[in-house]
Order: C-alpha cells, then sequence, then structure tokens
C-alpha cells in the first residue's frame, strides 16, 4: 500500500511540477517581504526623517492590505491563466517595492509602498495555497507543508540580507545620545513588530541622513526578480498568453494528463473542456453564494467557522511571540542581554522552517488530523512548562525551539483537513488564509495591550490562553466533521467527484485515488 501510494504521489507532482515548483518559489518572495520591515524600520525612519511613533505607521498599512489581499486573493483563481497573472503581477510588484523603498523619503509615500507590497503578499498567499489544494485534493499536506517551508526560508535570508547594511549607531547625523547597544535593542524591539512603549524613546529627525540600507532593498529586489520570469516562462510553455490561451481553461485541466497516464477514467480532454466550459459562469466561491446554500448542511458553514478560528489563535500565537519574545526576554523575570535576547526571534523561525521541514515526511506518514492533535498538545504543554520554569533563561531558548516546532505545521494540517472535509469545493482555503490573517493582525495589537496594562508575565499566558482556545475549537471541529461525514453519507446525491465537478474543479486525485483503488483490488484478487 505505501509503495503504490508513494507511486501515486510522485505521479502527480510529475504531471504538475512546474506549477508546483511556481508556488513554492512565489512563497519564498512572500517570505522575504514578512521580515524584512522589523530589521531595517530604524534605518526608514531615518531615510523619512520620521519620528518612531510615525514609522510606525507602515507596519499597520502593510499589516492591514495583506488581510485585504487575502479575501480577494481567491477571486483570482478562477482560471489558470487568471491565476498565473495575478501569481506574476503580485511577485514582479514586491520586486518593484523593494527597488523604490530606498527613494521613499516621505513617510506617506513609504507607508503607500508597504500597503501596495502587503496586498500583493495576500494574493499570493490565498492563490498559492488555494492551487496546491485544488490540484493534489487528498494528498495536499505534503505539498502544503514544503510551501509553507518556503516561507520561513525566505523569512530566514531577508534579515541575513539586511544586516551588513544595517547603521550600529544613529544614521541621523546630530546630537542624538543614542549608542549602538541601545540602538540594537530597540531595534530587536521592532524587528518583532514590537510598537508598543516607544513614545519615551527620542531619535533625531533633522540633520544628516547616513544609511547604507538601500543595498540591501536593491539585493532583495534583484534576488525576487527570477520568481516572475519563472512565472511568466510557465504561462509560456502552457500556452497562456492572450493570443495563444484557450480563455476557460481552468487550473486543473493540466491533470488531464495525468489521468490519461494512469488511464483512470473514460473522460478524454475534448469532453472535460466541454464541462468546463459550459460551467464557467459559476465563480470561484459558486458553491457557498448565489442561491447554493440551501443544498448544504450547517455543519458545512460550521466547519469553515471553526477551520478559521483555529488558525485564527494559532497564527495570532506566532505573530504574538515574534513580536514580544524579545520584550519578555528583557524585562523581569528574565533580564536577559539586549543581544542574548535578540537572538530569540531568529531561534523560533529556525524552529519553525525546521519544523516544516520534518513535517513533509511525516505528512506522507501520517493523516493531518494526528498531526494537528500532537501540535495543539505540544504547543500547550510547551507554554504551560514556558509558565512554570519562567525563571530560566536557558530553557526560556528550549522552550522557544519546540514552541516553533510544534506550531509550524498547524497551518498546512488544518487547510488539508478542512478542505478533505468539505471535499474541495473551493472556499475553505479563502477562509482559512484571511482568518489566519486576521489573527495574526489582531491578536498582536491585544497582547501588546495586556503587556501594557498587567506586565510582561502575562505574555505567556495570553498565549496559553489562545492556544487553549484553539484547541478546544479544533475538538469541537472534529465532532461536527464527524457529524458532516455521516449527514453526507445519508443524504442522496451525487459521488464525491461529481459533486466537484459541478463546481467546476476536475479530480485528478480522485480519479488517480480510484485508479489505485482498482489496482489493489486486483492486487489482492491475484494468487
Amino acid at each position: 500500500m505505501k509503495q503504490l501510494l508513494n507511486e501515486r504521489i510522485c505521479a502527480l507532482f510529475r504531471s504538475n511540477w512546474q506549477q508546483t515548483l511556481t508556488y513554492w518559489s512565489v512563497f519564498f518572495s512572500f517570505g522575504l517581504c514578512v521580515a524584512f520591515l522589523g530589521p531595517t524600520i530604524l534605518d526608514l525612519r531615518c531615510q523619512t526623517q520620521s519620528t518612531l511613533q510615525e514609522i510606525t505607521l507602515v507596519f499597520f498599512s502593510q499589516q492591514f492590505l495583506l488581510f485585504i489581499g487575502s479575501t480577494i486573493g481567491g477571486f483570482f483563481s478562477k482560471t489558470l491563466v487568471s491565476s498565473l497573472s495575478a501569481l506574476a503581477v503580485s511577485s514582479l510588484t514586491i520586486s518593484v517595492v523593494f527597488a523604490i523603498i530606498p527613494l521613499c523619503h516621505k513617510l506617506l509615500v513609504l507607508a503607500f509602498a508597504m500597503a501596495v507590497s502587503g496586498l500583493a503578499m495576500g494574493i499570493i498567499d490565498t492563490i498559492s495555497n488555494l492551487q496546491l489544494v485544488k490540484i493534489y485534493q487528498k494528498d495536499s499536506t505534503v505539498f502544503l507543508q514544503a510551501l509553507h517551508f518556503f516561507v520561513g526560508l525566505g523569512a530566514l535570508v531577508s534579515p541575513l540580507i539586511a544586516d551588513p547594511f544595517l547603521s550600529e549607531t544613529s544614521c541621523v547625523i546630530g546630537n542624538s545620545s543614542t549608542n549602538a547597544t541601545s540602538l540594537r535593542h530597540l531595534r530587536n524591539k521592532l524587528a518583532g513588530r514590537h510598537v508598543h512603549n516607544v513614545s519615551s524613546v527620542h531619535l533625531h529627525t533633522d540633520g544628516e541622513v547616513v544609511t547604507n540600507v538601500s543595498y540591501a532593498f536593491w539585493i532583495m529586489a534583484v534576488a525576487n526578480l527570477p520568481i516572475p520570469i519563472t512565472i511568466l516562462i510557465l504561462m509560456y510553455r502552457e500556452r497562456l498568453f492572450v493570443c495563444r490561451s484557450d480563455p476557460s481553461r481552468r487550473l486543473l485541466d493540466g491533470d488531464v494528463l495525468a489521468m490519461k497516464t494512469w488511464g483512470a477514467t473514460g473522460l478524454t480532454e475534448d469532453a472535460g473542456h466541454q464541462k468546463d466550459t459550459s460551467r464557467s459562469h459559476k465563480g470561484l466561491f459558486g458553491c457557498c453564494l448565489f442561491g447554493n446554500t440551501h443544498s448544504f448542511p450547517l455543519s458545512f458553514f460550521g466547519i469553515h467557522i471553526l477551520g478559521g478560528l483555529v488558525l485564527f489563535f494559532s497564527d495570532g500565537i506566532v505573530g504574538s511571540y515574534t513580536g514580544f519574545v524579545y520584550t519578555y526576554a528583557v524585562e523581569p523575570p528574565m533580564n536577559l542581554p539586549h543581544k542574548t535576547a535578540g537572538y530569540l526571534s531568529c531561534v523560533f523561525w529556525a524552529a519553525i522552517t525546521a519544523g516544516r521541514l520534518s513535517a513533509i515526511p511525516l505528512s506522507y506518514r501520517f493523516k493531518p488530523v494526528r498531526l494537528l492533535i500532537v501540535s495543539q498538545v505540544g504547543v500547550i504543554v510547551t507554554l504551560l512548562l514556558l509558565l512554570i520554569v519562567s525563571n530560566s533563561s536557558v530553557f526560556l531558548f528550549i522552550g522557544t525551539c519546540c514552541l516553533g516546532l510544534f506550531i509550524s505545521s498547524i497551518f498546512p494540517c488544518i487547510l488539508a483537513f478542512t478542505e478533505d472535509i468539505l471535499e474541495y469545493k473551493g472556499c475553505a482555503t479563502t477562509v482559512m488564509v484571511t482568518s489566519a490573517g486576521m489573527g495574526e493582525m489582531l491578536l498582536q495589537v491585544l497582547v501588546g495591550l495586556v503587556m501594557h496594562n498587567q506586565g510582561s508575565f502575562s505574555f505567556l499566558l495570553c498565549g496559553m490562553i489562545f492556544d487553549c482556545l484553539g484547541f478546544a475549537t479544533f475538538i469541537l471541529l472534529f465532532f461536527v466533521q464527524q457529524s458532516h461525514k455521516k449527514l453526507i453519507d445519508v443524504l442522496p446525491g451525487d459521488s464525491p467527484a461529481e459533486r466537484l465537478e459541478e463546481n467546476g474543479i476536475k479530480t485528478c486525485s480522485g480519479a488517480v485515488l480510484n485508479s489505485w483503488d482498482t489496482s489493489e483490488q486486483k492486487t489482492s484478487l491475484d494468487p
């Protein structure tokens, strides 16, 4: 059985490797954007000659437009040409933004550039997740883990590129008494997007600006440039340009090749195209909007809401831990040196990256629900131990590493889990990605306000509460999906594959799964 499964996944990858590698590379671009702003924010403050309170506006502008981009990204995924076009424009936009940031000497211009990059990031986030789920369906967990590994890789590379060009002292020459140590402390705070408690910090705004951070942005712009070029090459190979393309061709038409390879169905490419054209008027959300809601039970919408809440809390923990672990470490009871505490965010992101890389083979061997249970329990136990051993700086680093490892695979696993429950109707991914972005944005603000009023110890307590709420939501999701499955089984209707076709989604993975089920039956009958 494992050999058959391995061959099936390899066959699916071979038939879709170009699109898969494209989505992975685009997510590397997404990772570059995630982590570059924090370390460079003080140099950008000098460039715009603004106060520290004013420059934090760029954090909000990027994060808010990322949320908007995640929400609207699904509308570009109806066809292969619109999907790849949106990715090409978004990744090219990121390169352009990187290139023009050194030219933004006004705060509002810089905030606008950050907002544009946030919108592009949100579109990339939704489209890449959505299309991998559509292509691989029941086997998507493995490929989603790899996809999110590239986010962590980009987030690790970006600060390394920026670090040699960051100013060690105040980059506005004046009468400022800010030394290198205090500046490094402030930079580590802002690297985690910690924009609270900075009102007491005074930095010079008038004087000669001396900063080399422009080179970091230009290097990242050039490093990102091959990604939109790769997408355009893929579009050319797939004959998707206006003069050569079939405008009604959907993303999964290329999967007909896999069905032909395995001889799984009797459908021809013409028949598949005919079906597709007949449903081309349906939008991405046609399965849950515009009069189709009566055909779904309440559990269908409950799964969307509960799955979104799980990611709301888990991504909120990631955002708040990245943002405030440095502040927690340098204040009582830890009182770590500033330089030592600055490594915590790096350790956390490195653990997330390593966790997603290790989750690739694990996703091949275990179902998403098992990985989710282990991850959720692991996060709760880690945060509980961090609360108990709150005076140990060594355990803070160990706990940060463990937290990153456990929480890393929740996003791809819950995405694959919910889509599998809902039989890939195309709505869940957009809801999941949007909920995750909302959680990361709102819970960071909430944790910052609580820490400001109650002290640094409340940081871990907030994380513990959020994860308990997330785990309780996941348990409720598990029982709702059991009820949903029983309800779907007793309802008269089409097979899952036919219901997918009704929503304009070709079922390559389903067809190949059926072919392997037939192969296994034949194998068991042979003497």
